[in-house]
């Protein structure tokens, strides 16, 4: 048993060692600070699947950050923008 802050850290820091050493990307690449996560159920999957298939399509109709802020307001949140 991993905390979730504990497996990001780990994943974006090996993931980043690894990227770096191949030269995947000119220059260093580094992960941007923080992360978003969010559970599912299992009835979801079908729809998370198709929804990662498609989202480089759907981001250049929305944004990333626009996207989260919708999804935090959706469900209640107060403050989205403190989420940034």
């Amino acid at each position: 048993n991993q905390p979730l802050p504990d497996l990001i850290r780990d994943i974006k820091s090996e993931s980043s060692k690894f990227i770096n050493e191949k030269k995947f990307v000119r220059g260093h690449f580094s992960w941007q600070e923080g992360y978003g996560a969010f559970s599912i159920g299992k009835t979801e999957l079908n729809r998370i699947h198709e929804y990662i298939r498609n989202q480089e399509v759907h981001h250049l109709e929305e944004s990333s950050i626009s996207e989260i802020r919708r999804f935090l307001v959706s469900y209640g949140c107060q403050d989205p923008d403190s989420y940034r």
